[in-house]
């Protein structure tokens, strides 16, 4: 056997093991599993596989994964998240502490368990597609925030309160903020400073009901004289919608807010818990309706993540990017807008109403509420 052969079969063998773990690393998956159907919300968990052993495979919270049925459906490049991180309606897996299993399932959306036609025979392999794609979204909201008024620059950025500007929005008639009645995370005092400062006159609470509201007050650290003075007088409605701005149900619920609020006095303050998901789409709606441009819309929303995560565009690119996913589906629930592009406040206006029109409201609630909007 010549030199040249001896060397060339050498360097086959020394490389063996780095072709190997390439290939390893390019076909991480569970091979074909079975799935159980989540009893609560009629989800599909990924097997008999643990949160544990999933990830011990070889997947990490931020990768995206493909999903291939043995019934011929697929899903591509869907996110694995510790948490409920995608936009409203968006299909991920999630694999948070305490669950049994990896769960594909919709963010406040609709049994994928159903969606999928799974039946308790079926099969599933799921399959890393690309490693740490998500990871920016991952690690921005599995962080969290602190709940501490210290860690913040003013009571204003700690209570997420302020006025909502844009379009032919008459000026400081219209407010938003964290919630002033529920103290779970510390805020409520601060937020109820403002209102009295501000001279809130009418509130939409989108979080609670009267049951709910009750147990705010009864609580021992319940500090808003502000905002339970205007309960008492009959000035808070309450709500109690959940996330999902997609379903007609908040529609209805925030329709019947907006028609309310055009027979009370301003200014008007808009909440949920943390003044984010509900209280976003409600002042983006809100914007819409009194023509701003997708730029202002998109500028109230993120004053929140300045204000909890201390994130900007100049500071933090990515994760603003990131968090960003959220508006441009409040573009596409409102107009059908393509991800990542900014429409016209024409068509975001036309979509707000359509939006209202789904809730139940005429043309003349509609135009009741824009002249309220811009104060005519």
């Amino acid at each position: 056997m010549s030199k040249r052969i001896i060397a060339f079969i050498l360097v086959v063998v020394l490389a063996l093991p780095l072709f190997a773990g390439c290939a390893r690393e390019r076909t991480v998956t569970t091979g074909e599993v079975g799935v159980i159907q989540e009893r609560k919300s009629q989800n599909i968990y990924i097997g008999g596989w643990s949160v544990e052993q999933f990830n011990a495979l070889g997947f990490a919270y931020g990768d995206s994964l493909n999903i291939c049925f043995d019934n011929g459906k697929t899903i591509e490049d869907i996110p694995y998240y510790s948490g409920y991180y995608t936009p409203v309606g968006g299909l991920l897996a999630c694999g948070n502490e305490g669950s049994p299993h990896v769960v594909i399932v919709r963010n406040c959306g609709a049994s994928t368990w159903e969606e999928f036609g799974l039946t308790n025979a079926s099969k599933v392999t799921v399959t890393l597609a690309e490693k740490g794609k998500y990871q920016h979204r991952q690690a921005l909201f599995a962080a969290g925030y602190s709940d501490k008024r210290e860690d913040y620059d003013s009571d204003s950025a700690f209570a997420n309160f302020r006025a909502v500007k844009g379009g032919k929005l008459q000026e400081n008639a219209f407010y938003r903020s964290a919630s002033p009645c529920d103290n779970t995370r510390c805020r409520a005092a601060y937020a109820d400073k403002f209102v009295g400062q501000a001279g809130i006159r009418f509130v939409l609470n989108f979080s609670d009901n009267a049951q709910k509201y009750q147990a705010h007050t009864a609580r021992a650290d319940f500090q808003s004289p502000h905002y339970d003075a205007l309960y008492r007088e009959g000035n808070v409605l309450l709500l109690a919608a959940d996330v999902n701005y997609r379903e007609d149900v908040f529609a209805k619920k925030l329709s019947k807010g907006f028609l309310a609020m055009t027979e009370r006095e301003k200014p008007v303050l808009i909440h949920c818990v943390e003044g984010k998901d509900r209280t976003g789409f409600a002042c983006a709606l809100l914007l819409a309706l009194a023509g701003a441009s997708a730029q202002e819309i998109a500028d109230d929303y993120m004053l929140t993540f300045k204000n909890y995560y201390g994130i900007t565009q100049q500071k933090n690119p990515e994760q603003y990017e990131a968090v960003l996913e959220n508006v441009y589906d409040f573009f596409d629930c409102l107009c059908g807008a393509e991800k990542g592009t900014m429409p016209e406040a024409s068509a975001l206006k036309t979509g707000a109403e359509n939006y209202l029109r789904r809730g139940g409201l005429s043309q003349a609630h509609i135009a009741a509420i824009e002249g309220y909007l811009a104060g005519e």
